[in-house]
């Protein structure tokens, strides 16, 4: 059905920041998988994280512009594996699963495949990324000829300062980053941004017009290809849950997956605009990039009984008690207790100023 309301609308962008933030879970596992983070393919796989981060603050911007309130705190917002990308045919099914080239194949290149010259707008139920992104920008533009949709664009509420987002390594700024989407140009500009960085047009290989960043689908196809060998990858435990790890694990566990639900609570803080927006945002590159990241290495480490590697759930986890701060530093103290490994973890949680 085409999107021809404003509730519609929102509804399809809404979906636009899950299918974004779905894919990242999937992506970083596979990443802490490679035994050499340093490697290429690795940080081809973070630069590939970096921009569906930035994917999701510009479909956030754009809800917002439209009129739209988005619900990180809202336990919908957070997804679970195995589960099926949402609104793909034919089905794909995302899973927590070691790196390999068959899941950069059968997987990864899938959720960023390049649409086929002609293929139809989808809104609902599409083959690639970009022909549902391409239903969004026909809405949008069939909609703004009948209502002033950018009537209050809530521009304060929006992630667009662009010092908020840098290219990490094998990225380019020619490519895109933040936007403040205020009417139909810049709403159509962060759109084309989501589509060319991730899928590309069609054959094209390049994100941007000087042809210095590769898009995501062929960034994948350079590891698949060779170009960037995988190297060694840790046989860690595919869909893992917390609840199968032996305590020590479990409690480190634990406090990843407060930590990456405390990604969600911090996102809902800087779209909420407001002086500490600044400051949210700093909080959040400590937290993925730094504190999630350690202790994802950290327990990749870890040898099961069965010859398996213990890995990063991404569970949702409830914080109980008033504080998520609070309990944030208890599961910290509690881990460096169990494993000495992760004090240097909680000492860096401890100093730091945490506002989720």
């Amino acid at each position: 059905m085409p999107i021809e309301s404003v509730e519609s609308l929102r509804s399809h962008i809404e979906l636009a920041i899950r299918v974004e933030l779905s894919t990242i879970p999937p992506y970083l596992f596979a990443m802490y998988s490679i035994e050499d983070p340093g490697s290429e393919a690795a940080i081809l796989i973070r630069s590939i994280v970096a921009e569906e981060m930035l994917h999701a603050a510009l479909a956030t911007n754009l809800l917002l512009a439209v009129g739209g309130v988005p619900s990180f705190g809202d336990r919908s917002y957070v997804p679970t594996y195995p589960m099926d990308l949402p609104h793909h045919r034919p089905p794909l099914v995302l899973e927590l699963a070691p790196c390999s080239l068959e899941t950069i194949r059968d997987v990864f290149m899938r959720i960023e495949q390049p649409e086929l010259h002609g293929a139809p707008p989808e809104p609902d139920e599409y083959e690639s990324l970009g022909q549902f992104y391409h239903a969004l920008e026909i809405g949008l533009d069939e909609m703004s000829e009948q209502l002033d949709l950018f009537e209050n664009p809530q521009t304060e509420l929006q992630m667009a300062n662009p010092s908020y987002y840098r290219p990490v390594t094998f990225d380019v700024e020619d490519s895109g980053g933040l936007l403040l989407i205020h009417d139909l140009v810049t709403a159509i500009d962060a759109i084309e941004i989501i589509i060319h960085q991730g899928e590309g047009l069609s054959d094209d290989r390049w994100a941007d017009p000087a042809h210095q960043e590769l898009t995501h689908f062929n960034k994948l196809l350079q590891i698949y290809e060779g170009q960037s060998p995988l190297g060694d990858v840790v046989p860690v435990r595919r869909n893992p849950t917390t609840a199968s790890f032996p305590e020590e694990i479990g409690v480190v566990s634990d406090l990843f997956n407060a930590l990456y639900r405390g990604v969600y609570l911090i996102l809902g803080q800087i779209f909420s605009g407001g002086p500490e927006q600044h400051r949210s945002v700093g909080l959040l590159y400590v937290v993925m990039g730094d504190l999630m990241s350690r202790s994802a290495r950290f327990l990749v480490q870890q040898e099961l009984d069965d010859g398996s590697h213990a890995a990063p759930t991404f569970e949702y986890y409830e914080f109980n008690g008033e504080s998520a701060v609070d309990e944030v530093r208890a599961l910290a103290d509690r881990a460096a207790t169990h494993c000495p490994d992760m004090i240097p973890i909680r000492d860096a949680i401890e100093g730091l100023s945490l506002i989720f």
